[in-house]
C-alpha cells in the first residue's frame, strides 16, 4: 500500500503529494495572509468533509491543529496569493483530486 504525505512550501505557495517520498504531484495553493500567517510544522490529516459549504470550495481536510486545514475555494483568484486566514487553499479540481488519493492520518508538513 503506497505512503502519502504532503509538504506545503509556503515560499513558492506549492503543495507536493509525496508517495513514498518521491513528489508525484504539485498543485499552487494560496496561503494565510500576513496577519494571519499559516502555521508552520509537523501535522496529520484527521477529517473531510465534502461541500463543506461557506469560502471552502468543494472539500475539507481538517488538520490536527484545530481550525486549520487545506480546502477548496470559492475564489479562484486567491490562489498563489496571501489572503486566507492560515488555511492552505486550492483549486476545488485539485482538492477533490487530492483528498481522493491521501488517507485521514496522512503527514501534512508545512515549511516556510
Amino acid at each position: 500500500m503506497p505512503v502519502y504525505r504532503i509538504i506545503v512550501d509556503l515560499s513558492d505557495r506549492q503543495l507536493y503529494l509525496l508517495e513514498q517520498d518521491i513528489v508525484v504531484r504539485g498543485f499552487p495553493v494560496g496561503i494565510g495572509a500576513m496577519l494571519t500567517q499559516t502555521p508552520t510544522g509537523e501535522y496529520t490529516i484527521v477529517n473531510k468533509q465534502a461541500n463543506p459549504g461557506g469560502p471552502y470550495g468543494a472539500f475539507w481536510m481538517g488538520l490536527s491543529k484545530p481550525h486549520y486545514g487545506i480546502h477548496g475555494t470559492n475564489n479562484p483568484a486567491s490562489i498563489g496569493q496571501q489572503v486566507s486566514l492560515g488555511c492552505i487553499r486550492m483549486y476545488n479540481e485539485d482538492v477533490l483530486e487530492l483528498s481522493g488519493i491521501v488517507p485521514i492520518g496522512t503527514r501534512v508538513t508545512i515549511r516556510p
